[in-house]
């Protein structure tokens, strides 16, 4: 087990996820980290706080748009805003937990996340469109939809948010090294610094 850990709580209909999930990488291989995902339900979370994200205004809307593809291209990245947009992220959240159970569950949000913000692929809010990717991993589809859907992973789901809220997780991605948080795909130089911290902590005990 990598003795770094960084932590992330993600939403598949989060944009800065696709990005901190790109450039947190660097940081992993530098300092042999390990990433430890934690699947956040955004749309309930906004629900609950009355909250609709295509009711802020035009000009806003229109700024973050062109902020995004301001990011894809200064780092090269295929990012693309989907013709369908927001999408139900339940199941792909539910899917990440049933992969978790076979060790490949950054592979499978990588992939996912991949499909939505690269592809277009909205199919992802739906079992059918998550059953290839499974597979892709070695999962049997069929076994992963019927874990997926079921009363157990629901109530993991749940409690991976409650904890995220109780750990003043308000908005995704929030990345927390110790019992540091930080929001958002443009806070990488401070999880850095952060890890150095520790690490130098440990490396003088």
């Amino acid at each position: 087990m990598k003795k770094n850990q960084i932590e992330m709580y993600w939403d598949v209909g989060s944009t800065n996820t696709y990005f901190a999930l790109k450039l947190i990488k660097p940081l992993l291989e530098r300092y042999d980290a390990e990433l430890r995902l934690h699947p956040f339900n955004l749309g309930y979370v906004f629900r609950n706080n009355n909250y609709e994200l295509m009711k802020e205004s035009k000009a806003k809307l229109r700024n973050r748009k062109r902020d995004l593809m301001r990011w894809a291209e200064k780092y090269g990245l295929p990012f693309s805003i989907p013709r369908q947009f927001p999408i139900k992220s339940s199941r792909a959240l539910r899917g990440s937990l049933v992969a978790r159970r076979h060790g490949v569950e950054l592979a499978f949000v990588q992939k996912v996340m991949d499909r939505y913000w690269e592809q277009g692929d909205a199919t992802v809010e739906e079992y059918a469109g998550l059953r290839p990717i499974a597979q892709e991993l070695g999962i049997d589809p069929d076994a992963f939809e019927t874990l997926a859907a079921s009363d157990e992973i629901a109530a993991e789901l749940a409690q991976e948010t409650d904890r995220g809220l109780e750990r003043d997780v308000f908005g995704v991605p929030m990345i927390i090294v110790g019992d540091e948080l930080f929001w958002g795909k443009d806070r990488m130089e401070f999880v850095e610094d952060e890890l150095k911290r520790r690490i130098a902590e440990t490396s003088a005990a």
